[in-house]
């Protein structure tokens, strides 16, 4: 019904402004999801993940769900789905990666602020993309300036729930204000809905999250395969399609998934040759359809064998750990389990990320790190310097590689990465 007010009440020119949006933003995306698919050893059962991505950027639907379920977008991990799916809605992430917004977006907002939010606001300005202009409410948690102006914007334009985020959150006052920002969204989420906050609402939401984080813990044991069993490009795929895909139906897909790895651990049938450099990919997050830096890795002989940002397995890594049955307890579990362990370089004190980093390395039997910054994301900028120190100390080469939503530092890029990938194979014959 709203789709068809807005084509009949759009004039000519933003009818025409608005089609070529979508031509150009549906080429961008098909030429990714095609560079994915044309990697070697693609497996059988990433297919639904590809067709979700596909959906969204591509056929331009919304994301498949019951029944009179609303939308609610959230632009931060520390947006507990669980809370979101308790009463009532369903959680899509819209952090958006799109070169077509992106365009648009710089026009709205000043010249540094960051890409990712630019392209919200293509997004937003344009009201092309389904996934966008239905959300029923925008989930905003403040973890840097330009997050806190984009609420702002947003709330100008459709119901927006802003969350205060602690910059400590080691102490105990900081982390009751928190829990307080939880009970205010609540209330907004129940004022969409029609769904109070409960116990087994909760319990339950709760539940069908813990079975897609045991199955993501299958998947991560997987990625750790020494050769890979999966390419690093897939495995981003993957945890990208868990923005737009109801949870129990993104757990079932990974469930086949990980079944097919399995089998293909016991064949012997891994993805790629062992003497591969293996990358591990940090920094600011990487939102499909921005693929260029994790496919060119591989494109050009390297392995992702890991990847630390918050578009991968940081949203669902940790559970929380619930002591107290009860609704405040539950509450209590889910902010801390979205700030005390998160990994994000908004805190103060980012020692959590140095230990995950080195945990990563280890784990995953890293042999060099790229540090990618997406152009005017001072956080993870501010956080480069840390980390150099502490991968010297280590022996691992890192590189820090700035990128913006466009493909014309592509060629500059390749020869960085190819640069990196050369050095690595180098210093290991030497070795």
């Amino acid at each position: 019904m709203n789709e068809s007010k807005n084509v009949i009440t759009l004039s000519p020119t933003e009818q025409r402004r608005i089609e070529r949006f979508e031509r150009k933003s549906t080429a961008v995306a098909e030429k990714m999801l095609r560079r994915i698919r044309e990697l070697s050893h693609c497996p059988e059962s990433l297919a639904p993940f590809l067709e979700t991505l596909e959906r969204i950027y591509v056929q331009k639907l919304e994301p498949s769900r019951p029944k009179d379920i609303p939308l609610v977008g959230t632009y931060c991990v520390m947006v507990p789905p669980e809370l979101v799916y308790a009463q009532g809605a369903m959680p899509v992430k819209l952090c958006s990666g799109s070169y077509t917004a992106f365009g648009v977006g710089d026009d709205l907002a000043p010249r540094n602020a960051c890409p990712l939010v630019k392209a919200v606001m293509g997004f937003e300005d344009v009201d092309a993309m389904p996934v966008y202009k239905n959300c029923a409410l925008m989930a905003v948690p403040v973890t840097c300036d330009c997050k806190k102006k984009l609420a702002g914007w947003l709330a100008e334009r459709r119901p927006t729930a802003l969350l205060h985020v602690p910059a400590n959150r080691d102490r105990d006052e900081d982390m009751e204000r928190f829990v307080g920002e939880l009970y205010r969204l609540s209330r907004q989420l129940a004022s969409i809905t029609g769904t109070a906050l409960s116990y087994d609402n909760l319990e339950a939401a709760c539940g069908a999250m813990a079975d897609a984080q045991y199955e993501l813990s299958r998947f991560i044991e997987l990625r750790k395969k020494h050769p890979l069993i999966i390419r690093g490009s897939f495995s981003m795929a993957v945890m990208n399609a868990l923005s737009y895909t109801w949870a129990p139906l993104w757990t079932k897909q990974l469930r086949v998934l990980n079944n097919e790895l399995e089998e293909l651990v016991r064949q012997k049938s891994m993805a790629v040759r062992e003497n591969q450099p293996r990358i591990l990919l940090t920094g600011s997050p990487v939102v499909f359809p921005n693929f260029k830096l994790p496919l060119m890795i591989e494109e050009m002989g390297g392995l992702l064998a890991a990847d630390e940002t918050c578009m991968g397995e940081r949203g669902l890594y940790d559970p929380p750990a619930i002591a107290d049955r009860s609704v405040d307890g539950i509450m209590r579990a889910l902010a801390n389990r979205a700030t005390r362990p998160c990994t994000c370089p908004s805190f103060t004190d980012n020692r959590r990320r140095i230990y995950r980093i080195r945990q990563l390395i280890e784990n995953y039997r890293i042999q060099g790190v790229i540090y990618h910054v997406l152009r005017g994301c001072l956080v993870y900028d501010y956080e480069y310097a840390t980390l150099e120190e502490e991968l010297g100390r280590l022996g691992i080469p890192v590189i820090r590689v700035e990128t913006d939503y466009n493909e014309e530092d592509v060629e500059q890029l390749r020869i960085r990465v190819e640069a990196f990938l050369e050095l690595i194979k180098y210093g290991r014959k030497e070795s």
